[in-house]
């Protein structure tokens, strides 16, 4: 398998999987030729600042998106016109409406797209939809998440503009795979400068609330940690998770009921490892695609509400 990783920033996220794999050929692609360079022979990669080449060259079977969000949809577009397969950082677009056009695209073509919704490939985030699809401790009432993290990312902007778009996407696929779309929701900012800030935003629907509070206020030394607490019928799920700065989580799981409190045993998991494999797996034939555009846009949907509560509220 032949891959076009297209970035230098938070491709290499992607890159360090992709360089403990032994069934691919990565080329990295970026604007500055030293840059893109250096960042490519961390991994091993060959470099080139040649974008046109990731969608001309027939070798290229993926071609690997993690670039600026306002890029994400029309290079996925450009991909599937150039019969490639096309991987895409989340979110799939800043505005609904293009990411539907990649939806139909996707749809109509032989080729697969996959958005990096990297958080169903969590194990305490699959438990959570296992309980629900399978009514486990009855119907979910209330659910919490929560993350609080120090700026890991130098040169990252962790501030109200991209808080909603960049951070808590993955939280807003939680709640409508959970819950389904809210009836309202309210939002509370706090904004120490540009690049620093948190949102509590609170979400109503019939029986049922739900939460999601992000802070990038911490200090360096806090790292990055993150949960939530799942309150239904008949029980409660909580989890909660450190990631330091190697990017690989550590976390609990446990289950509260009448009959006591037990610790759920989660399978250790890097979330990036297990969503390429996945890819690689689909591309493969060995599975269905779970991570296709169509089963993002209720979530990107109530992310761009969210977006709009926080920076435009007028």
């Amino acid at each position: 398998m032949k891959i076009a990783l297209l970035g230098t920033g938070f491709a290499q996220a992607h890159a360090a999987v992709y360089a403990a794999r032994g069934d691919v050929d990565v080329v990295m692609f970026g604007r500055d030729a030293d840059k893109t360079a250096k960042a490519a022979g961390q991994f091993g990669f060959a470099s080139s600042t040649d974008m046109d080449a990731a969608f001309e060259d027939d070798s290229f079977d993926l071609v690997d998106i993690c670039l600026p969000v306002r890029l994400h949809a029309q290079h996925v577009l450009r991909a599937l016109e150039a019969g490639k397969h096309a991987l895409v950082e989340l979110p799939l677009a800043d505005d609904l409406d293009d990411a539907k056009r990649v939806a139909e695209a996707a749809a109509r073509s032989s080729k697969h797209v996959f958005v990096d919704m990297f958080e169903r490939f969590i194990p305490a985030n699959q438990a959570l939809f296992d309980a629900v699809r399978e009514n486990t401790y009855g119907r979910l009432e209330q659910l919490t998440l929560w993350n609080m993290t120090a700026h890991l990312w130098p040169g990252a902007s962790l501030g109200l503009k991209v808080l909603p778009l960049e951070a808590m996407h993955s939280d807003m696929d939680i709640i409508t795979r959970t819950l389904g779309m809210p009836k309202d929701l309210t939002v509370t900012t706090v904004a120490r400068d540009e690049d620093s800030g948190a949102i509590d935003a609170t979400f109503r629907f019939h029986r049922a609330a739900a939460r999601s509070s992000i802070s990038s206020l911490m200090p360096k030394t806090w790292g990055a940690r993150g949960g939530y607490t799942a309150s239904f019928e008949h029980g409660i799920l909580d989890t909660s998770s450190t990631m330091g700065f190697d990017g690989k989580p550590t976390g609990t799981l446990t289950a509260y009921t009448t009959d006591g409190a037990r610790e759920l045993a989660l399978p250790p998991a890097d979330q990036y490892t297990a969503m390429i494999s996945h890819v690689m797996d689909v591309l493969a034939g060995k599975a269905e695609n779970r991570i296709a555009p169509h089963s993002v846009l209720d979530a990107l949907q109530l992310t761009l509400d969210l977006d709009q509560k926080v920076n435009s509220p007028h």
